[in-house]
Protein backbone atom coordinates (compact mmCIF):
# COMPACT_ATOMS: atom_id res chain seq x y z
CA UNK A 1 0.00 0.00 0.00
CA UNK A 2 1.42 3.42 -0.88
CA UNK A 3 2.78 5.38 2.02
CA UNK A 4 0.15 7.72 3.47
CA UNK A 5 0.68 11.46 3.08
CA UNK A 6 1.88 13.14 6.25
CA UNK A 7 1.13 16.45 7.91
CA UNK A 8 4.00 18.07 6.02
CA UNK A 9 1.86 17.90 2.86
CA UNK A 10 -0.35 20.66 4.30
CA UNK A 11 2.42 23.25 4.66
CA UNK A 12 1.82 26.48 2.84
CA UNK A 13 2.81 26.60 -0.81
CA UNK A 14 4.74 29.78 0.00
CA UNK A 15 7.33 27.56 1.68
CA UNK A 16 7.97 24.96 -1.04
CA UNK A 17 11.67 24.43 -0.30
CA UNK A 18 11.05 23.91 3.41
CA UNK A 19 8.19 21.55 2.64
CA UNK A 20 10.30 19.39 0.30
CA UNK A 21 13.17 19.34 2.78
CA UNK A 22 11.01 18.33 5.74
CA UNK A 23 9.18 15.66 3.76
CA UNK A 24 12.50 14.26 2.53
CA UNK A 25 13.85 14.13 6.09
CA UNK A 26 10.73 12.35 7.31
CA UNK A 27 10.98 9.84 4.46
CA UNK A 28 14.62 9.19 5.34
CA UNK A 29 13.63 8.49 8.94
CA UNK A 30 10.95 6.08 7.77
CA UNK A 31 13.39 4.37 5.40
CA UNK A 32 15.74 3.76 8.33
CA UNK A 33 12.86 2.33 10.36
CA UNK A 34 11.85 -0.03 7.52
CA UNK A 35 15.40 -1.28 6.96
CA UNK A 36 15.89 -1.84 10.69
CA UNK A 37 12.67 -3.84 10.80
CA UNK A 38 13.35 -5.90 7.66
CA UNK A 39 17.17 -5.98 7.87
CA UNK A 40 17.44 -5.23 4.16
CA UNK A 41 15.26 -3.70 1.44
CA UNK A 42 15.31 -3.11 -2.32
CA UNK A 43 15.00 0.25 -4.03
CA UNK A 44 11.87 -0.87 -5.89
CA UNK A 45 10.18 -1.98 -2.66
CA UNK A 46 10.81 1.40 -1.06
CA UNK A 47 9.61 3.25 -4.16
CA UNK A 48 6.37 1.27 -4.10
CA UNK A 49 5.92 1.83 -0.36
CA UNK A 50 6.23 5.61 -0.67
CA UNK A 51 4.57 5.85 -4.11
CA UNK A 52 7.58 7.66 -5.57
CA UNK A 53 10.12 6.89 -8.29
CA UNK A 54 13.24 4.76 -7.82
CA UNK A 55 15.34 7.88 -8.46
CA UNK A 56 13.59 9.74 -5.62
CA UNK A 57 14.46 6.90 -3.25
CA UNK A 58 18.07 6.94 -4.45
CA UNK A 59 18.26 10.68 -3.70
CA UNK A 60 16.79 10.07 -0.24
CA UNK A 61 19.25 7.34 0.69
CA UNK A 62 22.44 9.01 -0.57
CA UNK A 63 22.89 11.12 2.60
CA UNK A 64 22.14 8.07 4.76
CA UNK A 65 24.81 6.09 2.93
CA UNK A 66 27.26 9.00 3.14
CA UNK A 67 26.69 9.19 6.90
CA UNK A 68 27.30 5.46 7.30
CA UNK A 69 23.74 4.76 8.45
CA UNK A 70 23.05 2.47 5.50
CA UNK A 71 25.17 0.45 3.10
CA UNK A 72 24.33 0.09 -0.59
CA UNK A 73 24.21 -3.40 -2.05
CA UNK A 74 23.16 -4.45 -5.55
CA UNK A 75 19.60 -3.23 -6.02
CA UNK A 76 19.02 -2.32 -2.39
CA UNK A 77 20.29 -1.23 1.00
CA UNK A 78 21.06 -2.82 4.34
CA UNK A 79 22.35 -1.86 7.75
CA UNK A 80 26.15 -1.65 8.13
CA UNK A 81 26.24 -4.35 10.79
CA UNK A 82 24.81 -6.85 8.28
CA UNK A 83 27.89 -6.77 6.05
CA UNK A 84 29.21 -9.80 7.90
CA UNK A 85 26.22 -11.93 6.87
CA UNK A 86 26.82 -15.13 4.92
CA UNK A 87 27.43 -14.80 1.17
CA UNK A 88 24.34 -16.94 0.54
CA UNK A 89 22.13 -14.34 2.22
CA UNK A 90 23.59 -11.68 -0.05
CA UNK A 91 22.85 -13.92 -3.06
CA UNK A 92 19.26 -14.20 -1.86
CA UNK A 93 19.00 -10.42 -2.15
CA UNK A 94 20.90 -10.15 -5.45
CA UNK A 95 18.40 -9.78 -8.33
CA UNK A 96 15.63 -10.75 -5.94
CA UNK A 97 12.85 -9.36 -8.15
CA UNK A 98 14.10 -11.42 -11.08
CA UNK A 99 14.29 -14.60 -9.00
CA UNK A 100 10.80 -14.04 -7.66
CA UNK A 101 9.53 -13.56 -11.22
CA UNK A 102 11.10 -16.90 -12.15
CA UNK A 103 9.49 -18.46 -9.08
CA UNK A 104 6.08 -17.21 -10.22
CA UNK A 105 6.58 -19.04 -13.51
CA UNK A 106 7.47 -22.26 -11.70
CA UNK A 107 4.36 -21.95 -9.54
CA UNK A 108 2.23 -22.01 -12.70
CA UNK A 109 4.08 -25.05 -14.02
CA UNK A 110 4.04 -27.20 -10.87
CA UNK A 111 0.61 -28.58 -9.96
CA UNK A 112 -0.87 -29.78 -6.67
CA UNK A 113 0.51 -33.22 -5.83
CA UNK A 114 3.53 -33.01 -8.15
CA UNK A 115 6.97 -34.39 -7.28
CA UNK A 116 10.19 -32.47 -7.78
CA UNK A 117 13.88 -32.22 -6.95
CA UNK A 118 15.26 -28.81 -6.00
CA UNK A 119 18.88 -27.85 -5.49
CA UNK A 120 20.10 -25.49 -2.78
CA UNK A 121 20.73 -22.38 -4.90
CA UNK A 122 19.23 -19.02 -3.96
CA UNK A 123 16.86 -19.09 -6.96
CA UNK A 124 15.48 -22.45 -5.83
CA UNK A 125 14.97 -21.09 -2.31
CA UNK A 126 12.82 -18.32 -3.84
CA UNK A 127 10.96 -21.03 -5.77
CA UNK A 128 10.35 -22.94 -2.54
CA UNK A 129 8.93 -19.79 -0.95
CA UNK A 130 6.54 -19.38 -3.88
CA UNK A 131 5.48 -23.04 -3.66
CA UNK A 132 4.10 -22.50 -0.15
CA UNK A 133 0.76 -21.97 -1.89
CA UNK A 134 0.78 -25.56 -3.18
CA UNK A 135 -0.17 -28.70 -1.29
CA UNK A 136 0.58 -32.42 -1.44
CA UNK A 137 3.98 -31.84 -3.04
CA UNK A 138 6.72 -34.45 -2.83
CA UNK A 139 10.00 -32.55 -2.63
CA UNK A 140 13.49 -34.03 -2.70
CA UNK A 141 16.26 -31.57 -1.89
CA UNK A 142 19.75 -31.22 -0.51
CA UNK A 143 18.85 -27.86 1.05
CA UNK A 144 18.01 -27.67 4.73
CA UNK A 145 16.54 -24.21 4.09
CA UNK A 146 14.15 -25.50 1.41
CA UNK A 147 13.15 -28.39 3.67
CA UNK A 148 12.41 -25.91 6.45
CA UNK A 149 10.23 -23.82 4.12
CA UNK A 150 8.16 -26.61 2.57
CA UNK A 151 7.98 -29.37 5.18
CA UNK A 152 5.38 -27.60 7.38
CA UNK A 153 3.07 -26.77 4.43
CA UNK A 154 -0.18 -28.49 3.47
CA UNK A 155 0.36 -32.27 3.34
CA UNK A 156 3.77 -31.97 1.68
CA UNK A 157 6.31 -34.77 1.89
CA UNK A 158 9.89 -33.52 2.00
CA UNK A 159 12.94 -35.77 1.67
CA UNK A 160 16.22 -34.19 2.72
CA UNK A 161 19.48 -35.63 1.36
CA UNK A 162 22.20 -36.31 3.89
CA UNK A 163 25.89 -35.63 3.51
CA UNK A 164 28.37 -32.91 4.39
CA UNK A 165 26.44 -29.73 5.18
CA UNK A 166 27.98 -26.59 3.73
CA UNK A 167 28.03 -23.74 6.26
CA UNK A 168 27.22 -21.09 3.63
CA UNK A 169 23.93 -22.31 2.13
CA UNK A 170 23.03 -25.28 4.39
CA UNK A 171 23.13 -27.64 1.40
CA UNK A 172 24.41 -31.19 1.72
CA UNK A 173 26.96 -32.34 -0.82
CA UNK A 174 28.98 -35.43 -1.57
CA UNK A 175 28.38 -38.98 -2.73
CA UNK A 176 25.86 -39.75 0.03
CA UNK A 177 23.65 -36.87 -1.13
CA UNK A 178 23.86 -38.09 -4.72
CA UNK A 179 23.07 -41.68 -3.74
CA UNK A 180 20.06 -40.44 -1.80
CA UNK A 181 18.40 -38.57 -4.68
CA UNK A 182 19.05 -41.46 -7.07
CA UNK A 183 16.37 -43.41 -5.18
CA UNK A 184 13.60 -41.17 -6.48
CA UNK A 185 11.69 -40.72 -9.71
CA UNK A 186 10.12 -37.26 -9.95
CA UNK A 187 8.18 -35.19 -12.45
CA UNK A 188 10.49 -32.14 -12.30
CA UNK A 189 14.15 -31.55 -11.54
CA UNK A 190 14.74 -27.81 -11.01
CA UNK A 191 18.29 -26.59 -10.59
CA UNK A 192 20.16 -23.29 -10.76
CA UNK A 193 23.50 -22.34 -12.29
CA UNK A 194 26.15 -19.71 -11.65
CA UNK A 195 26.57 -18.50 -15.24
CA UNK A 196 25.68 -19.07 -18.90
CA UNK A 197 28.54 -18.11 -21.18
CA UNK A 198 28.40 -16.61 -24.66
CA UNK A 199 28.65 -20.09 -26.22
CA UNK A 200 25.55 -21.27 -24.37
CA UNK A 201 27.45 -23.38 -21.86
CA UNK A 202 25.87 -23.62 -18.43
CA UNK A 203 28.48 -23.10 -15.72
CA UNK A 204 28.77 -23.58 -11.97
CA UNK A 205 31.22 -22.58 -9.28
CA UNK A 206 31.66 -25.98 -7.63
CA UNK A 207 31.98 -29.51 -9.05
CA UNK A 208 29.71 -30.79 -6.25
CA UNK A 209 26.84 -28.63 -7.51
CA UNK A 210 27.33 -29.87 -11.07
CA UNK A 211 27.22 -33.48 -9.86
CA UNK A 212 23.99 -32.80 -7.99
CA UNK A 213 22.34 -31.14 -11.02
CA UNK A 214 23.25 -34.01 -13.33
CA UNK A 215 22.04 -36.59 -10.81
CA UNK A 216 18.77 -34.68 -10.43
CA UNK A 217 18.27 -34.56 -14.22
CA UNK A 218 18.68 -38.33 -14.42
CA UNK A 219 15.76 -38.86 -12.02
CA UNK A 220 13.23 -36.51 -13.64
CA UNK A 221 10.68 -36.55 -16.44
CA UNK A 222 11.25 -32.85 -17.12
CA UNK A 223 14.60 -31.15 -16.53
CA UNK A 224 14.55 -27.43 -15.76
CA UNK A 225 17.17 -24.75 -15.18
CA UNK A 226 16.07 -21.58 -13.36
CA UNK A 227 18.46 -18.69 -14.10
CA UNK A 228 17.94 -14.93 -14.09
CA UNK A 229 19.20 -12.68 -16.89
CA UNK A 230 22.29 -11.61 -14.92
CA UNK A 231 23.73 -15.09 -15.56
CA UNK A 232 23.80 -14.56 -19.35
CA UNK A 233 27.15 -13.84 -20.95
CA UNK A 234 29.25 -14.80 -17.93
CA UNK A 235 31.51 -17.71 -17.11
CA UNK A 236 32.27 -19.73 -13.99
CA UNK A 237 34.79 -22.31 -12.86
CA UNK A 238 33.09 -25.54 -13.99
CA UNK A 239 31.32 -26.40 -17.25
CA UNK A 240 28.15 -28.10 -16.02
CA UNK A 241 26.25 -29.03 -19.20
CA UNK A 242 25.08 -27.75 -22.56
CA UNK A 243 21.68 -26.52 -23.71
CA UNK A 244 20.87 -30.01 -25.04
CA UNK A 245 21.14 -31.59 -21.57
CA UNK A 246 17.76 -30.40 -20.29
CA UNK A 247 14.29 -29.42 -21.46
CA UNK A 248 13.32 -25.97 -20.19
CA UNK A 249 15.08 -22.74 -19.20
CA UNK A 250 13.00 -20.43 -17.02
CA UNK A 251 14.37 -16.90 -16.91
CA UNK A 252 13.12 -13.35 -16.38
CA UNK A 253 14.36 -11.77 -19.62
CA UNK A 254 14.73 -13.06 -23.15
CA UNK A 255 18.30 -14.18 -23.92
CA UNK A 256 20.37 -12.35 -26.49
CA UNK A 257 19.68 -13.26 -30.14
CA UNK A 258 22.96 -15.20 -30.29
CA UNK A 259 22.10 -17.27 -27.21
CA UNK A 260 18.55 -17.66 -28.50
CA UNK A 261 19.87 -19.25 -31.68
CA UNK A 262 22.06 -21.64 -29.69
CA UNK A 263 19.14 -22.66 -27.49
CA UNK A 264 16.82 -23.12 -30.45
CA UNK A 265 19.37 -25.30 -32.26
CA UNK A 266 19.60 -27.47 -29.14
CA UNK A 267 15.82 -27.79 -28.93
CA UNK A 268 15.74 -25.97 -25.61
CA UNK A 269 12.46 -24.35 -24.62
CA UNK A 270 12.84 -20.91 -23.00
CA UNK A 271 10.01 -19.65 -20.84
CA UNK A 272 9.40 -16.20 -19.35
CA UNK A 273 6.91 -15.25 -16.62
CA UNK A 274 3.45 -14.68 -18.09
CA UNK A 275 3.32 -10.95 -17.31
CA UNK A 276 6.62 -10.39 -19.12
CA UNK A 277 5.40 -12.26 -22.20
CA UNK A 278 2.29 -10.09 -22.22
CA UNK A 279 4.37 -6.91 -22.03
CA UNK A 280 6.52 -8.05 -24.96
CA UNK A 281 3.56 -8.83 -27.24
Amino acid sequence: MPYAACAFDTLRVSQPCLCVFMFSVQRQAEILRIVRANQTCTISELAETFAVSDETIRRNIRPLIADGLLVKVHGGIMLPDRLDEAPFQRRMMHNRDAKQAIASCVVELVKEGDSLILDGGSTCVHIAEALRSHSRLTVVTNSAEIARILAPCSDNRVFLAGGELRPDDSASVGESALAFIRQFHVRFAIVSVTAIDADGRFMDSLPADVAYSLAAFAQAEQRIVAADHAKFGHSALVHAFGADAFDLLITDQAPTPALGQIFAAAGLDVRLPRFLMTENC
